[in-house]
């Protein structure tokens, strides 16, 4: 008697379904991208693109890229595990962007202003030459327009491959955003997970508002760096959102769905153009 042949398992499609850091829970992509990337049950806030928050932030069609053309070069001709060029390559690839941040003019709500958006899939986020010249020119154009400045940060610092010429980039962003203040034009820093080192220590830190979002790493040095360090236990949440904005390092934890209202708020204060 012919033994009929069990029943073949289906095949699930894979990149339908997320597992959330924060939580262990499995969402649905679909569900997640409607959530703006936000956990629905722990409100892990999981990290965007550049692509993706200036989809969020801005109002369609409103966007002028400045300066895309610009990719970094390899003057140290630096080599670790791999060559930096062929780094550069391979982030280039995998990102679709020739750097680590887009820069831009767009509107938020009713504001036109000057936007700065790094994204962490181009080598962490990391500033190097050609991020702290997109950043100085962005903000140089705000200035010649009269408008307010916003930059969204998530990074790991300075780049190492870059060496000095990367950390040339603290002191020029650093300039261009406190000429910015003499022309009386607001900057609002946003800080997402992670923001650390040489970022944190430059451009991202020095916004009228700083504003972050929800439990988001941000510091120069990291915890394990500090601990080792000082031979000391931190405290509980030490360096997220909620642990600065009570010490007074961050001036509001603001979730994501509520980011572009607030942003188009605090400009009707700050700002008359």
């Amino acid at each position: 008697m012919a033994v009929k042949n069990p029943k073949k398992k289906k095949n699930v499609p894979e990149g339908l379904w997320t597992k959330c850091p924060g939580c262990t829970q499995i969402i649905f992509n679909k569900d997640l991208e409607k959530n703006l990337k936000v956990c629905p049950k722990c409100d892990y806030h999981f990290t965007l693109s550049a692509r993706e928050r200036l989809a969020q932030l801005c109002l369609k069609k409103t966007f002028v890229e400045l300066d895309a053309h610009m990719k970094p070069c390899d003057p140290l001709e630096f080599n670790d595990l791999k060559k930096y060029k062929d780094r550069l390559k391979d982030n280039t690839r995998k990102s679709g962007l020739n750097e680590a941040i887009i820069t831009g003019i767009g509107d938020i709500g009713r504001h036109r202003v000057g936007v700065g958006l790094l994204d962490f899939s181009f080598l962490g986020g990391s500033m190097g030459s050609v991020v702290g010249e997109k950043i100085a020119r962005m903000v140089e154009k705000a200035i010649a327009k009269r408008l307010p400045v916003i930059i969204v940060s998530v990074s790991g610092g300075a780049r190492m491959q870059e060496s000095i010429l990367s950390l040339m980039q603290m002191a020029k962003t650093c300039a261009a955003l406190a000429k910015l203040g003499e022309n009386k034009l607001p900057y609002i820093s946003i800080m997402a997970n992670p923001t650390t080192g040489g970022v944190t220590a430059s451009f991202s830190m020095m916004g009228d508002v700083n504003l972050a979002e929800p439990k988001a790493l941000i510091g120069f040095a990291g915890p394990r760096v500090i601990e080792q360090t000082i031979r000391q236990q931190l405290p509980a949440g030490f360096q997220r959102s909620e642990f600065l904005v009570t010490h007074g390092m961050v001036d509001m934890v603001v979730e994501r769905r509520n980011l572009k209202d607030t942003i188009d708020k605090l400009l009707d204060y700050l700002y008359k153009g």
